[in-house]
């Protein structure tokens, strides 16, 4: 374990207009309480699981991958400021770490393999090769198996929407494994039943204000794909 908690000071948001300091979920949750090496965030698209764990990487220093920002009709002024109004805990001192999701992991491989032009000895931390000359699954897979042995905290946001479900079943080894050897601490924000099932772990739903503490089986995605895979005829009709 490194992080401990994270509180929420409402009473500094910059405003109450724009997203995320409108939402209920961040205006109601004064903490949150890390209990186990390994949290989940379940909750809707929207629901701000997503954009916490981001602030808590931004708060921890952790670089977020990004390409080139698109213009946009409407620019939202304070859209990734949530970090600034949080307030971290931690175990023992302040560990390094990693910000993963699917759709930014391509900007991070990109620049890999021009570090290593000058530099092959940085791809031996990620499996000895060129990510970007194995398919897209192995390079997640090969990132997270080397990556992880690493001692740290690491975000992951949604890390099932780019892998099939047997290797879900890779990533949940990893992450178990890796947790359990006590170096590393995983906070993910996910809708995949697959990771949900890793043991001893905490989730937080953020379909609840303020946010609750649940059970596995109280899950959403375990209640409809459990309830799919009994009796599928009634969803297909």
């Amino acid at each position: 374990m490194h992080l401990k908690n994270v509180t929420f000071h409402a009473e500094n948001y910059p405003t109450r207009e724009y997203y995320p300091f409108n939402l209920d979920i961040f205006l109601n949750t004064k903490s949150i309480v890390f209990h186990k090496p390994v949290t989940f965030f379940v909750g809707e698209n929207g629901s701000g699981k997503s954009t916490l764990l981001e602030a808590l990487a931004r708060k921890c220093g952790i670089h977020i991958w990004r390409g080139f920002e698109r213009s946009r009709f409407e620019i939202n002024p304070v859209e990734r400021e949530l970090y600034r109004f949080i307030t971290l805990e931690w175990v023992d001192g302040v560990v390094s770490g990693s910000f993963f999701a699917s759709e930014i992991f391509k900007y991070f491989v990109q620049n890999l393999d021009e570090w290593a032009l000058t530099d092959p000895g940085v791809l031996k931390y990620f499996g000895g090769k060129s990510l970007m000359t194995q398919s897209h699954g192995q390079s997640l897979l090969s990132y997270f198996q080397s990556r992880y042995k690493i001692r740290g905290i690491y975000f992951l946001d949604e890390p099932e929407t780019a892998l099939s479900p047997k290797s879900q079943l890779e990533l949940l080894k990893v992450i178990r494994e890796m947790s359990q050897a006590g170096h590393a601490q995983f906070i993910i924000a996910t809708h995949s039943p697959i990771l949900l099932a890793i043991p001893d772990v905490t989730i937080y739903s953020f379909d609840s204000v303020p946010v609750k503490q649940i059970d596995y089986e109280e899950t959403e995605y375990y209640r409809i794909y459990k309830d799919f895979m009994t009796d599928r005829r009634k969803y297909l009709t």
